[in-house]
């Protein structure tokens, strides 16, 4: 969390069967990620675009507020929401224990 949003590692699956967010994943190094499976196709940044609209539906912010930092042509990917942190935060924490 910054004071100006909030920053998400994905882990993401495209040409899947559907939009969904999975749940956490913990990795090997005892990181956690956010994993995501997207239909679009790993091509021209359908992928990504993808992950933003999912996002942005998900967590009720615009397109506009996500911005993919890293990542951009591989499965790992880190994006940073704009908007107030703490609400977020507890959105995504809702969504996690909702799955």
């Amino acid at each position: 969390m910054s004071p100006n949003g909030l920053t998400l590692f994905l882990r993401v699956t495209p040409n899947a069967g559907r939009d969904e967010i999975e749940g956490v994943e913990t990795r090997d190094d005892g990181s956690a990620v956010l994993r995501i499976r997207v239909k679009a196709v790993p091509d021209k940044g359908k992928a990504n675009a993808a992950v933003v609209v999912l996002l942005a539906k998900v967590l009720g912010v615009s397109k506009s507020a996500i911005e993919l930092v890293s990542g951009d042509t591989a499965r790992a990917k880190t994006v940073v929401i704009s908007g107030d942190a703490a609400q977020l935060a507890a959105t995504v924490s809702a969504l996690i224990a909702h799955d």
